[in-house]
């Protein structure tokens, strides 16, 4: 996990546009945690979706990814100061965090010269949070057509980073104290259009395309289509967050 794997750069657009948002329970949970609500580090922010969450609960949130096209793309708002800057690197002040975020990203990290960053900008008493989601689980005959696309058709295209995400972090180094989590999810509704156009962000179907030369998608649409009827219609979906939480 050593030095900056850039997977998302070439659909930051999209990835901004169709990555699902996190529940905002999460991060009044997670506020909660803190002595203080200075200043919250959200690393590896993407386009911005944890940063967004975070802002409500601190005075001013520091906003870094290692990609500028990801930094682009983000969502401007009045407390959150975007950076491009590595997660092992984040320029920040020493001792002064009181919370760090990593949403889907602890993964692709150089995780002993990362610990070693949190541990320097936290402040003594302040939180790290690493969370992350894996397969979304489809409603009743649609799950098995997306269990085998997931798994066979662009399982062998994924990251090796991947397998990180599907043990739900728990196989990760975590040198500090550890806090007990309640269980959160991410819940959308979502027409089969809405469906396809984030799995087109997946690094796994990326990797396809360049190999194959085509996009599995089309077939994975004719797969769910006569399940899901009308492709217009909204079904709920979800999605399980895992994550690890600890205290300096």
């Amino acid at each position: 996990m050593s030095g900056f794997k850039d997977h998302f750069s070439s659909a930051s657009g999209r990835y901004a546009a169709y990555r699902p948002d996190y529940p905002a329970a999460l991060f009044a949970w997670l506020a909660d945690q803190c002595v203080e609500r200075d200043t919250a580090w959200d690393c590896a922010t993407g386009s911005g979706q944890a940063a967004l969450g975070l802002a409500p609960h601190f005075s001013r949130v520091i906003a870094t990814d290692a990609s500028a096209e990801q930094i682009r793309h983000a969502e401007i708002h009045p407390a959150i100061a975007y950076r491009v800057a590595p997660a092992e690197a984040s320029g920040l002040a020493d001792r002064s965090v009181d919370l760090v975020t990593v949403a889907q990203a602890a993964h692709w990290f150089d995780l002993p010269r990362f610990y070693a960053e949190v541990t320097r900008v936290l402040k003594r008493g302040g939180v790290l949070a690493l969370w992350g989601y894996g397969r979304m689980v489809l409603p009743d005959d649609l799950d098995a057509p997306f269990r085998r696309f997931y798994g066979e058709t662009v399982g062998p295209y994924w990251p090796p980073e991947r397998a990180l995400i599907d043990d739900a972090y728990r196989s990760l180094d975590f040198p500090f104290a550890e806090i007990e989590a309640p269980a959160f999810f991410i819940e959308v509704e979502w027409s089969l259009h809405r469906l396809l156009d984030y799995l087109s962000t997946w690094s796994a179907v990326k990797r396809y395309q360049a190999a194959q030369g085509h996009d599995p998608l089309p077939t994975l649409r004719k797969e769910l289509a006569p399940a899901w009827g009308n492709p217009d219609t909204a079904r709920r979906l979800q999605w399980p967050l895992f994550l690890r939480v600890g205290r300096l």
